[in-house]
This record gives C-alpha cells, sequence and structure tokens, in this order.
C-alpha cells in the first residue's frame, strides 16, 4: 500500500507544495497524516474483519453498489497505471538516458515479469519492500547533504505560518484515495490475514502503511525544502529533479531518476494487483488473476505508447478519481461498520473507532468537491 502511493504524482505533488509553502507544508503533512489513519483504520478492518473484498461488501449492502465501487476503481487505476509507467519511463530516462517511452515499455516489462514469477504472491512482496526501502534510503541521503531547516520545519507543523487545506486533501486522495487503501487491505485477504482474531495484525499493518508513507514525504519535503531555503529558485515542469540536482549535482539528478523509477514501477504492481482484485471473485484461481494482471499492465502500456497526453495531464485526470471513489468506498465500509453486524461475524466494532471514521468521511466529501473544482489550480 504505501509503496503503491508512493509514485510519480506523489514526488510531483510532495516538491511543488513545497515550493509553494515552505517549512508551512510541514502542517498539512502532519494533518493529512492524521486523516490517513483515521480512514485506513477503517476500510482496513472492515475487509479484514469480514474477509471479504470492498466490492462485495457493497453487493451485500445494495446491489450494484458494489459493481459500481468496482468499476470505478478499475478505470481510476487504468487511468493511474498509465501515468505510472509514463513515470517510471521519466526515471529511466534520467538514469540511463534512455527515451521516455522506451523506458516506460521496459519498466512495464519488468512488472509483468513480476507477475509472471512463479511464486507471483512472494515475488510481488518482496519487490513492493526492497524497492520501498531503496527509495526511503535515497531520499535520506539527499534530504541529509542539503541541510534544511530541521527546527523551523518542526516549529511549522504545530504552528504554521500558512494553512492550504485544498492542499491537505489533495495529499488525503494521493495517499488513501483511489485504489491506493484497498491495495493493502486486499493484500491480507490473499494472506489469509482475516476474521477477529487477526484485529491486531491488521491495525497495525494499517497504520504502519500510513508512516511509511508520511515518513517517505517527509524526508523529500526536507530535501526540498533545504534547497528551497538555500536559495535556490526552482522552476518549470520538473522541480523535483532540479532540487535534487541542486543538493547533490549529477549524482543527484541520477538519484532522482532512481527513485522517481522505483516509485513508478512499485506504482505500477500497486494498481495493477488492486484493479483486478475488484475485478475477480475470492474463486478466481490464482493463476487467472496472474494472467488477468499481465493483460491489464500490457494494455496500459500500449495505450501509453499511443496517447500524446503528457503524463501530468493524466495524472491530473486520475486524481479526479481518487476524489469522487474515496467518500463513496470509506461510506460504503462504514455502513457495514454501523448497521451491517452480521458481516463482520458478530464482530463488536469499536465505537470511537466509528467516530473518527465518520469525521474522517465528512473530509472525504470535502476531497471529492475539491478533485472536481482545485486541481486546474493546483496543477497550475
Amino acid at each position: 500500500m504505501a509503496t503503491g502511493a508512493i509514485g510519480p504524482g506523489f514526488i510531483t505533488q510532495t516538491t511543488v507544495f513545497t515550493v509553494q509553502l515552505g517549512a508551512a507544508f510541514a502542517f498539512a503533512i502532519v494533518v493529512s497524516t492524521l486523516i490517513d489513519i483515521a480512514v485506513q483504520l477503517n476500510v482496513w478492518r472492515v475487509i479484514g474483519v469480514s474477509g471479504l473484498r470492498a466490492q462485495t461488501l457493497g453487493n451485500r449492502v445494495a446491489p450494484g453498489l458494489g459493481g459500481c465501487l468496482a468499476g470505478l476503481i478499475f478505470i481510476g487505476g487504468a487511468v493511474f497505471n498509465i501515468g505510472n509507467i509514463a513515470g517510471a519511463g521519466l526515471g529511466m530516462s534520467a538514469l540511463f538516458g534512455l527515451g521516455r517511452k522506451v523506458g516506460g515499455l521496459l519498466s512495464a516489462g519488468l512488472a509483468v515479469g513480476v507477475f509472471a514469477a512463479p511464486r507471483a504472491g512472494a515475488a510481488l512482496d518482496r519487490a513492493v519492500v526492497a524497492l520501498g526501502v531503496l527509495m526511503i534510503g535515497l531520499m535520506g541521503y539527499v534530504a541529509w547533504v542539503s541541510s534544511p531547516p530541521v527546527g523551523e520545519a518542526v516549529a511549522n507543523s504545530v504552528w504554521p505560518t500558512q494553512i492550504d487545506w485544498l492542499v491537505i486533501t489533495t495529499l488525503v486522495g494521493g495517499t488513501v484515495g483511489g485504489y491506493i487503501t484497498y491495495a493493502g487491505a486486499h493484500r491480507l485477504l490473499d494472506s489469509g490475514t482475516t476474521g477477529p482474531a487477526a484485529v491486531d495484525s491488521i491495525t497495525r499493518y494499517s497504520v504502519l502503511g500510513i508512516v511509511i508513507t508520511a515518513v517517505m514525504r517527509c524526508l523529500l519535503f526536507l530535501a526540498v525544502l533545504g534547497v528551497v531555503a538555500g536559495g535556490v529558485q526552482l522552476t518549470g515542469t520538473n522541480l523535483a529533479a532540479q532540487a535534487f540536482g541542486a543538493a547533490a549535482g549529477d549524482i543527484g539528478r541520477r538519484l532522482f531518476g532512481l527513485v522517481l523509477w522505483a516509485a513508478g514501477i512499485t506504482s505500477v504492481i500497486g494498481a495493477a494487483f488492486t484493479s483486478i482484485s475488484f475485478v475477480t471473485v475470492a474463486t478466481t484461481s490464482a493463476a487467472w488473476r496472474q494472467r488477468l494482471t499481465i493483460v491489464f499492465i500490457a494494455a496500459c502500456a500500449v495505450i501509453y505508447a499511443l496517447i500524446g497526453q503528457p503524463p501530468q495531464v493524466i495524472l491530473i485526470f486520475a486524481g479526479a478519481f481518487n476524489g469522487l471513489i474515496l467518500p463513496l468506498g470509506v461510506g460504503v465500509l462504514l455502513w457495514v461498520a454501523w448497521r451491517r453486524r452480521d458481516l463482520l461475524g458478530g464482530y463488536h466494532y469499536p465505537r470511537w473507532l466509528l467516530v473518527v471514521g465518520g469525521l474522517a468521511w465528512l473530509v472525504t466529501l470535502f476531497l471529492g468537491l475539491s478533485a472536481l473544482t482545485g486541481l486546474e489550480r493546483l496543477a497550475g
């Protein structure tokens, strides 16, 4: 879930918002992380305790509702995957000097290889964990060499000089919106971590996924903040690459390419797995899920090779889907927790968690509105 969230859009947004808000962006990171935890705690617990995928729960609440949710997430995942392939291609271009489309297609081929492996589930877990550790390590190095004003960032995390709620809601959508929050929850179902007896594990993993994402965002924030605070003016369409270059020279630009590629390829894997999990059922064999996932990635790669739109346009369109999907999915699962105890095997859902989830759901409604009305300003 964490490495799926840390994609090309994640890197671009974090960099742009740091340039816009400076140290005050720390407050947005803290608030959005708390909202993310509230959403994911509820989503993962309902899915994990019930042992049912989100679309199945939706159909149990109202016939056809799960199908609607599955369709939205599948389409949103496909659009995001095209953008993720584009981001991986940009990373390989910066790293090896390859053409962007060539790099994107090679990356898609590698992702297909992960799912084509004899033990695809184990290969999937090892690949995303290894790449996640690599991204955090590289980002930590760049944050260290850029010498950011850590004290100013800490002060702004509790008493900011500027607050932009649209930025906060965008961060929430990029971390737990669309398919992302379901990636880990559905992976837990496949691993057999389900039922009331697994609540402790489900809780631990759900929070850990958000914490890993927040750590990566903080490191990227500090890396860019150090560059900006040092007086470097970041302009143009690739602010993150400029920031890495300013912090660590040519090595920094190469590291940026590696980080962007790792972010893109892990997001391709996460989006593909989750999208297919929404259009298959529990009785679908692992072999068939592998085949469908490979076809899904290949189709996204072909579309990427054919379209002429730049990656940022694709990611903006996908962001709108995130904002629309999030309140629907969270609302369905909260209804199950509140009114459909029979779907939870008689599990007594904590009242405090339901209240926290309800408040977070109200935020997701605002996020959906922001996705429709505010993305043009954020992209511009």
